[in-house]
């Protein structure tokens, strides 16, 4: 089912260009919240010292994507 969507879905964006910002951006959105909803708990839910670390690599990630969307101009 969700192959079959992705599929209609990448099909109605190639055929029309328009709605690329459109779909970009529901896949920001999707990929947002599957990390608040799955990885983050998860993260807390380990021990204290893995939970810093994993806290860390999710904020140097999100700054590094941050930094290299604005570094180019």
């Amino acid at each position: 089912m969700s192959r079959s969507l992705g599929c209609l879905g990448a099909l109605l964006v190639a055929s029309v260009n328009s709605l690329l910002p459109y779909a970009l951006s529901f896949a920001a959105g999707a990929m947002s919240y599957v990390a608040c909803k799955e990885l983050i708990p998860e993260a807390h839910a380990r021990t204290k010292e893995e939970s810093h670390w994993a806290i860390f690599g999710i904020m140097a990630g999100f700054t590094l994507m941050m930094v290299l969307d604005v570094a180019p101009g």
